[in-house]
């Protein structure tokens, strides 16, 4: 399975919290393929600490990143305003990150699942802590 992880997953494994880099070493024997987004990257470089930097360019740089494309942006857009008219407020930052998961045809692992209600993306299932 192809999977599209989100800032909080890879700012856990960063960090080495919560058993996620083992958790990710696991999934890769297993046979997953993992990646992330553009958008995913620059919240994580955002974040960064000093100290943090190698090691950051190191982990981020053995994933798949994909694009935030000009079809990205639209569906991102569509899916922002498609909720609001719901009463739904979704960040623009979370509905890219499905957008990029729903066109690239990825799972999407994540700690903020109630903030992907979107029925057509697969969540995929996190590990109990």
């Amino acid at each position: 399975m192809h999977l599209l992880l989100d800032s909080s997953v890879l700012i856990d494994a960063l960090r080495l919290r919560r058993g996620r880099r083992q958790w990710l070493a696991e999934l890769v024997r297993a046979g997953h393929s993992l990646s992330t987004s553009a958008l995913n990257l620059a919240e994580v470089y955002g974040g960064m600490r000093l100290h943090e930097e190698e090691r950051t360019k190191a982990f981020l740089g053995a994933l798949e990143c994909h694009e935030i494309t000009a079809s990205v942006a639209e569906m991102a857009g569509k899916l922002k305003s498609q909720w609001a008219r719901q009463g739904r407020t979704l960040t623009l930052a979370d509905t890219i990150v499905a957008a990029v998961a729903l066109e690239q045809g990825c799972a999407l692992a994540t700690d903020n699942r109630k903030d992907f209600p979107m029925p057509r993306l697969r969540l995929y299932e996190m590990p109990e802590e």
